[in-house]
């Protein structure tokens, strides 16, 4: 038995980490939390200064066992978990459910995993940060009471099953609040002019922008007969160096921020990848909110710098964390190593280690110069001048490296400055310029954007509202809870006009372009808006900015020390709880009810509001006898929202389904349903194209998708006599082959599957399968499987640890676990779930009694 067991919490860190530390020490992974609050609404006595009770789950039992075996054994124990508050938490947990004594207890902490920054750690011990341990602590139980406290209040009031959280309700009303700021926009019209202008030889071709608009059609026009036998002179020139400095290294939320724009990751994947990164060695911790680089940082990248670009491409600058709150995280995130340019192996984690490697570098690298020219030209006939831009880059310094991305606000911004960045020719004072041609162009202003992943993140940490380590589970609830989704929707069509002006000339043309088309962007749900609206009717302090990044920053001072815990906790849950007990009173029912306006055809109310299964339309009220004629209903479609359906939209949503003719003696109708509009022939249901209108198909048209459909559902090959389909679903492109789903990885080209490929994909499906099981009683939901880290049990949804082989004293062997009969398996299984085969009793909906602080004695 090794002298010193260092624990740390997931198997891919604890494998890098053991590769660098000698034979004295065995490291173990806790696979996150070993333990949480009970599930149970007694977890925290709130009259007893917020006492928790804890548990350990079923699944981390097996492991909590093993870890206590080895602490008892080991000599030291070392607790090396992440350096933030989390990770303060999870030595915390570890320390009382493993029974860890002090003087054989030590916490370190390292923000890369190399051997250098381990072996550092080692020297230099301390103790758990109780502080940081609090700060978790309060940001736990002041979430858990909201969430349990809030939930029954929307049970009651909105709709069952509901949940509400601190910092995801503030997001929500975020996204809720800009969808209503883009319903209630109303776009403007103006006329853009540009004109094109030749230098004398008629080569030389730019651009020229007039600085005004003219809002009405007559105006442009008026300007272009002015200008159509007018004199175009160069009025003056300015010409100016300008500079262009490169961005800070990555936090957290811009790392998050970036990769969302770059590489089109989510919140989620992105924290997901570089967590792997971070484990194997590659970059700096992942959570952080700093800025800085150490100076061992400072000089890898000088010399990486010298060494690929040269001298001239090497300027030092170190930043600092603009936020006051930042956390305990000391370093931005990096590369480990600069000389490494690129990585090996899972091509997310190569592209994401791509971008950190190239913003890293690129803030230590020169400033970019350029040389930018403005142009001013005279119209003789108008006062108005026109004005030309340039910009000639005399150096380019970091962008060599790196071009940081905007938002898509700063985006829609400089869509208009088309000529910002272009070449001037040689011009001069007083230059006579050809007019080539000239446009007017009528724009429409924009609403506000609506939010990505990546601009709530920017939003939220704006506000101070979360941490690095919230955004992600933050934005990943507000979506599975049905509150926000993600999606795409298509744009309308809409007309401007341009008017030109060519060879003396002025025609007018109306043109057509696609407008409001939206890709993966933040969309509020009906119910998402319902329960914010409720929210902020009777819960103001939760949904307030403001005191959401207050409270932030009561969290930073408990991890300074500066605030006890439990007294900021008690400062916010006595009025809170006092708002929940008037709410459940006095509140009325929420479901988001508009009157539309009347049926036409029966004379009856048209509402809509949200429903049981969701948001409805309904004509009529509903029956007070049995003998009276019952409402008539219909879901909304995608995209509509209760606050934004018309009296016309919803009339439409009462036309589906209909019937059309039979076709090869099966019926056709034209539905909604689940999953959106389908045309139905005979038992199948048949998606119409996303974004076709379902009451504009006809008989010819249901024909050709169901024609479209039975191709696509034709064999491409076969294989051992079966038909072999393809299709695209939620995890992308993947071929069918007897009842099987085979994903197509990106290096096969699916439009152009062979039978080779299609061989070699179905063949290393049924081999990976065999693999899979290596016992399998399906009756009873128990398997031995083989699994990423070894063989495990599968129990219902639960995979648990197989342990060790009490014969032997020593793992299981593949010939050992072939022959476990299921009742070996099931003394494993109750081994970490005592009760996994005790008959079920039916729960009661009474709720355990809270129990009360003792009443303190009188004076």
């Amino acid at each position: 038995m090794a002298k010193n067991l260092l624990i740390v919490e997931s198997p891919a860190k604890a494998k890098t980490i053991e590769g660098y530390l000698g034979k004295d020490f065995l490291v173990k992974s806790s696979y996150g939390h070993i333990r949480d609050l009970i599930k149970t609404d007694d977890a925290i006595d709130v009259g007893n200064n917020f006492e928790q009770r804890y548990e350990v789950p079923a699944d981390k039992r097996a492991v909590v066992n093993e870890l206590k075996k080895l602490s008892k054994e080991a000599e030291m124990v070392w607790l090396a978990s992440d350096e933030d508050r989390e990770g303060e938490a999870i030595s915390w947990h570890l320390f009382e459910t493993l029974g860890l004594k002090e003087d054989k207890t030590k916490r370190i902490v390292f923000h890369e995993i190399t051997k250098t920054a381990i072996l550092k750690a080692i020297e230099n011990p301390r103790k758990i940060d109780y502080n940081l341990v609090y700060a978790q602590q309060a940001r736990r139980v002041l979430d858990r009471l909201v969430g349990f406290e809030l939930s029954p209040v929307l049970w009651k009031k909105v709709k069952p099953s509901l949940s509400a959280g601190r910092v995801q309700s503030v997001a929500v009303r975020l996204i809720v609040d800009r969808e209503r700021e883009v319903n209630k926009f109303t776009p403007t019209a103006a006329f853009r002019v540009v004109a094109i202008f030749t230098t004398d030889n008629q080569k030389e071709i730019f651009r020229a922008e007039l600085p005004e608009r003219f809002e009405q059609a007559a105006q442009a026009e008026s300007f272009l007969k002015d200008c159509t036998d007018a004199l175009f002179t160069v009025k003056s020139l300015e010409t100016r160096p300008t500079k262009r400095n490169p961005a800070a290294p990555f936090t957290t939320s811009t790392l998050q921020q970036e990769a969302s724009r770059k590489l089109g990751f989510s919140v989620a994947r992105t924290m997901s990848v570089a967590q792997k990164l971070y484990e194997h060695g590659k970059i700096t911790y992942m959570r952080t909110d700093s800025v800085n680089l150490s100076d061992t940082a400072l000089n890898a990248a000088a010399a990486e710098i010298k060494s690929a670009f040269g001298q001239r491409y090497h300027q030092e600058r170190k930043y600092k964390t603009k936020s006051a709150g930042a956390q305990e995280a000391h370093e931005a995130i990096r590369p480990t190593y600069f000389e490494h340019h690129t990585i090996n192996g899972d091509p997310s984690e190569q592209r994401l280690y791509d971008l950190i490697w190239k913003r890293s570098i690129a803030s230590q690298m020169a400033e970019a110069a350029f040389e930018k020219t403005t142009a001013k030209i005279d119209i003789s006939t108008r006062k108005e001048e026109f004005v030309a831009n340039g910009e000639v880059m005399k150096f380019d310094g970091f962008l060599k490296v790196y071009i940081e991305s905007t938002d898509e606000e700063e985006q829609e911004i400089n869509l208009d400055e088309e000529n910002e960045n272009s070449i001037l020719p040689p011009l001069s004072k007083g230059q006579k310029l050809n007019l080539r041609e000239m446009n007017a162009t009528e724009r429409y202003t924009r609403p506000p954007a609506r939010y990505t992943e990546a601009s709530l993140v920017k939003k939220l940490e704006e506000l101070g509202i979360g941490r690095p380590s919230t955004y992600a589970p933050t934005i990943s609830t507000i979506q599975n809870r049905g509150y926000v989704v993600k999606e795409e929707r298509e744009g309308k069509k809409r007309d401007f006009q341009v008017i030109s002006l060519k060879n003396g000339k002025i025609h007018s043309d109306i043109k057509s372009e696609n407008t409001g088309a939206e890709k993966n962007k933040l969309f509020p749900t009906d119910i998402g808006a319902v329960v914010n609206d409720f929210l902020v009717e009777h819960f103001k302090k939760i949904v307030d900015f403001n005191f959401t990044a207050s409270v932030e920053k009561e969290f930073d001072e408990i991890a300074q020390g500066l605030k006890n815990w439990t007294e900021m906790l008690r400062s916010f849950y006595k009025p809170f709880h006092i708002e929940v007990e008037t709410t459940l009173q006095n509140a009325n029912r929420a479901s988001g009810e508009r009157d539309l306006g009347v049926d036409p055809a029966s004379g009856k109310k048209i509402s809509v509001r949200i429903g049981r299964f969701g948001p409805f339309v309904q004509i009529g009220e509903a029956a007070e006898n049995e003998d009276s004629e019952k409402p008539k209903y219909a879901s909304l479609r995608a995209g509509q929202m209760i606050e934004t359906i018309s009296l016309a939209e919803a009339l439409e949503l009462f036309k589906l389904p209909f019937q059309l003719e039979n076709y090869e003696g099966k019926e056709i109708s034209v539905g909604l349903g689940r999953f959106g509009p389908y045309v139905k022939w005979g038992e199948n249901f048949i998606s119409i194209p996303k974004g076709e209108d379902p009451l504009s198909v006809n008989y010819e048209r249901a024909i050709e998708i169901i024609n479209e459909k039975n191709l696509a559902d034709a064999p491409i090959a076969h294989f051992q006599g079966l038909g072999v389909t393809k299709g695209k679903g939620r995890f992308g492109p993947f071929i069918k082959w007897n009842n099987l789903f085979i994903n197509v990885p990106a290096r096969y080209n699916f439009d152009k599957l062979g039978q080779p490929e299609i061989e070699e994909l179905i063949t290393k499906k049924i081999e990976k399968e065999s693999n899979r099981f290596i016992q399998q009683w399906e009756s009873e939901k128990i398997a031995i499987e083989n699994g990423r880290w070894g063989p495990f049990i599968r129990f219902g949804k639960l995979m648990l640890k197989l342990g060790k082989n009490p014969a032997t004293n020593d793992k299981f062997t593949s010939e050992e676990l072939a022959v476990l009969t299921l009742e070996n398996i099931k003394k494993l299984i109750t081994d970490q779930v005592p009760d996994a085969f005790a008959p079920k009793v039916k729960k009661t909906t009474k709720k355990p009694p809270v129990k009360k602080a003792p009443a303190k004695a009188k004076k």
